[in-house]
């Protein structure tokens, strides 16, 4: 007779086993609370410490620049803020370093017409010429423009000295007085030079200031 076969262990007996399954207890309600008002309490804190940040933020600044409370005109004009003092501070040190260089040059004038903080002008005439002295703050194409200028007061320029020292620059031009410039005198030329020249420093870089440049012609 045949031995009895042995008991299986196979897939079959392996289906029919209890699986274990790790169960995790879930949350109760209280804990469940109690990290929502967390979450709460957090969020009212950090809203709570940028509003106070907003604010102080915002009386550093003249009141035009965030008319508005909200995060966003606060944030954006005290952006625009800085930048002005940023460009009020380069003017400020550029103003102090002309200041600084005038007295080098103070041999360069015997009487000027015009004196002030940005340059002078001088203009002695002879007949139908001038000599005509500047001293002025530096920046790109003021002498084109100067040329441009003259040009258009009927004054040709028959000699021109350029000196240039830190932010200052200095012109000596030799002037002939055209038949039909309107411009006669000393003062007359000063005054115009001098017109143009502040314009010049006030142009955002328009050319249109030349088509009515005859209006500052006596």
């Amino acid at each position: 007779m045949a031995p009895p076969l042995p008991h299986s262990s196979g897939p079959s007996a392996v289906g029919r086993r209890k699986r274990r399954r790790s169960t995790k207890a879930p949350k109760n309600k209280e804990e469940i609370e109690n990290q929502r008002m967390t979450h709460i309490t957090v969020e009212r804190n950090r809203r709570k410490q940028m509003n106070q940040y907003l604010s102080v933020l915002r009386s550093l600044m003249p009141p035009s620049y965030a008319q508005r409370g909200d995060q966003e005109s606060i944030i954006g004009g005290s952006i625009n803020f800085v930048k002005e003092l940023e460009q009020r501070l380069q003017w400020l040190s550029g103003q102090k370093e002309l200041k600084e260089e005038r007295p080098k040059f103070d041999d360069f004038f015997t009487s000027p017409q015009y004196s002030t903080p940005i340059g002078d002008i001088e203009v002695n005439v002879n007949e139908t010429h001038a000599n005509l002295k500047i001293r002025w703050k530096r920046r790109p194409s003021l002498l084109f423009r100067l040329v441009s200028g003259l040009n258009a007061m009927r004054l040709t320029i028959l000699h021109l000295n350029v000196t240039t020292a830190a932010l200052i620059v200095l012109y000596s031009l030799t002037l002939k007085v055209e038949d039909d410039c309107k411009l006669t005198t000393g003062d007359g030329i000063a005054s115009a030079v001098n017109q143009l020249l502040c314009r010049i420093e006030d142009d955002d870089g328009d050319d249109a200031m030349f088509n009515s440049f005859n209006s500052i012609l006596p």
